[in-house]
């Protein structure tokens, strides 16, 4: 059976581990409680055929930050979370993709682009045109806009 290794990534508190869980069982968790480092598998089917995601949830806490050097060698995949309610996490996800860049030693990475917390929207801080431009400026001109109702 086919494995893909698949990190998240972005800054405290922007809803990374609520994403993963969500997505591996089917529960949205509303308690904020910071991540050290949370590994996941899902059982999924890539191009017909049954494959394992293997997730990692990573710290958002710059107390952590060094141990991403790491995550970013073993990962294949990478998921990039910035809140929509907080603009400096949408400026921190920047060099996080420049450091996935710099390990990898490689410009086309599998990235996806997260903006979190939309139900938020009177709080909102980052636009849609800023979140869609930053990523066509990553994926030269490939972007999907995608509302996921889990």
């Amino acid at each position: 059976m086919r494995e893909y290794k698949v990190v998240v990534l972005g800054s405290g508190g922007v809803g990374k581990s609520a994403l993963t869980v969500q997505f591996v069982t089917g529960s949205f968790i509303e308690k904020y409680d910071p991540t050290i480092e949370d590994f996941y598998r899902k059982e999924i089917e890539v191009d017909s055929s049954p494959s394992v995601l293997e997730i990692l949830d990573t710290a958002g806490t710059e107390q952590f930050a060094s141990m991403r050097d790491l995550y970013i060698k073993n990962g294949q995949g990478f998921i990039l979370v910035y809140s929509l309610v907080n603009q400096q996490s949408f400026q921190d996800i920047k060099p996080m993709r420049d450091q996935i860049i710099r390990v990898k030693r490689y410009e086309r990475v599998p990235m996806i682009l997260v903006g979190n917390k939309v139900d938020l929207e009177g709080e909102r801080e980052v636009s849609f045109g800023e979140g869609k431009a930053l990523a066509e400026e990553w994926s030269s001109g490939r972007v999907a806009h995608l509302n996921w109702d889990f």
